[in-house]
């Protein structure tokens, strides 16, 4: 995300609603673009996210859940062809489509993951992200790696484990325990643009701890000319502009030559804000 209501006037700009992107990219180089799970978004949203972008920013956007979630990834060719006909506009600053498959698709359905693969274009970058726990072990595990680095894709790590760490201490931590399930972190075949969800705690200091584990893993695909992405997510989600970059500072320090992060805009008083408005009422 990049509009949070309890972000404004500490990361976003008081009354500048619509315009948060603008703020944002220049805080953070990427974002996981979860509102095109729920729809795909029309050319006049795009127009404004492309207008306020910053150009070195990254969009790591979802397929819509129509095609994985209720087309279970059969018959989707037009469906994921019209998505990425609208997110083209974006250029450069698309970054790799995360394909989030339900919990409830397996084994089972791998012949027609392999055959949903087969069909992507190869005009952008795609990483599959596992929620079946048949996924991570046996044979299994070795059939969809191969499958992944047969047709060059990589492999979202859902890292839940500091969300687990501590007992939670908000409803939003308990809702969160619900819907993101503890499975096993492999980095073995996650492809040139690793993606890697970090699942934090109520507690910052925690989720920033969780956050530090990545950091020689992250060197080291740097190292290796890859391009990796780490998402911070927090229940209620107040500090993970801030844990993003001091965990960016934190590989900096150890990779000097990482491209840096842009200066965020001032935030403007609300005092302003409300002394504009009252300019055009």
């Amino acid at each position: 995300m990049w509009a949070h209501q309890p972000w404004v006037g500490t990361y976003l700009s008081p009354g500048n609603k619509g315009r948060e992107l603008a703020e944002y990219s220049r805080r953070c180089n990427a974002v996981e673009g979860n509102t095109t799970f729920y729809a795909e978004p029309n050319e006049r949203t795009v127009a404004r996210w492309t207008e306020q972008a910053h150009p070195d920013f990254s969009f790591v956007f979802k397929l819509p859940r129509t095609i994985t979630h209720e087309h279970r990834l059969r018959a989707t060719d037009t469906l994921v062809a019209s998505f990425l006909d609208r997110i083209e506009p974006l250029g450069d600053r698309i970054g790799p489509v995360h394909i989030q498959l339900p919990p409830s698709l397996g084994p089972d359905s791998i012949a027609t993951l392999d055959a949903f693969c087969r069909s992507l274009s190869r005009h952008v970058a795609w990483v599959v992200e596992l929620r079946h726990a048949g996924f991570f072990a046996g044979g299994a595990q070795r059939a969809v790696d191969e499958l992944l680095a047969r047709h060059h894709i990589g492999r979202v790590v859902l890292d839940t484990r500091p969300l687990y760490a501590a007992p939670p201490r908000s409803e939003a931590s308990l809702d969160e325990r619900t819907s993101k399930p503890k499975l096993p972190v492999l980095v073995d075949h996650v492809g040139r643009s690793p993606v890697i969800r970090v699942i934090g705690q109520d507690d910052p200091t925690g989720t920033l701890d969780g956050l530090r584990t990545w950091v020689p893993q992250i060197v080291a695909w740097l190292d290796a000319g890859r391009e990796p992405y780490l998402f911070v997510h927090q229940p209620e989600n107040l500090d993970s502009p801030r844990l993003a970059r001091e965990i960016h500072a934190e590989v900096a320090a150890l990779r000097p030559d990482l491209a840096p992060l842009p200066e965020p805009l001032p935030i403007a008083p609300r005092s302003e804000i409300v002394g504009q408005d009252s300019l055009f009422s």
